[in-house]
């Protein structure tokens, strides 16, 4: 093999692999988010706490939707206190506004960005194609509670209020505006 050829390979294999490397960067980087609570991301948790503390949070709901969706999108709740620890339900409505069937995903993140390890999720209506049909109207749920490091980490401890914001994107073509939003879609919800 001479020295072109040699250069060649090495060429297509750099840009082989930083092609690679591109498209597992959005994985990765939601995996990472999901699993250490980064940029806002909630977690998922399998069960409530066994313990409410005494400490209240206030939790502020705020809904979005994106690249003309023809939906509306509201939570039925503007706000509510919760205790540490204590699990609670928030609902949230949508409304497909056009004459046809129209699919969309929701992503969430939390705010301040450090809320984030502590915001878990127990149900959640997120990262799942949604289909409404024209004019129809559904209500989806999320169940979540603080944890209770939010008392003992120092990035929890001036935590009083956080908000929960949603956006519904088109499920067609919703990982490429996830991408170009900033958000991360977690890996599994």
């Amino acid at each position: 093999m001479n020295r072109n050829t040699r250069v060649a390979l090495i060429c297509v294999a750099v840009v082989a692999g930083m092609t690679g490397a591109a498209f597992a960067a959005v994985p990765l980087y939601q995996l990472f988010c999901q699993v250490t609570g980064f940029d806002g991301t909630t977690m998922r948790a399998t069960q409530a706490p066994d313990r409410i503390l005494e400490r209240e949070i206030t939790v502020r709901f705020d809904t979005n939707v994106r690249n003309g969706l023809p939906w509306t999108f509201e939570a039925e709740q503007v706000s509510q206190t919760v205790r540490v620890g204590e699990s609670k339900l928030a609902f949230f409505r949508v409304t497909n506004t056009s004459d046809r069937p129209v699919a969309g995903i929701a992503a969430y993140n939390v705010v301040p960005e450090s809320a984030g390890p502590y915001f878990l999720k127990l149900r959640c209506f997120c990262f799942e194609a949604q289909t409404l049909q024209p004019g129809e109207t559904m209500e989806f749920p999320i169940q979540y509670f603080i944890d209770e490091t939010i008392e003992t980490e120092p990035e929890g401890r001036g935590i009083r209020d956080i908000v929960l914001s949603y956006t519904f994107y088109p499920a067609e073509g919703f990982d490429e505006a996830l991408a170009a939003s900033g958000e991360a879609a977690p890996a599994s919800l």
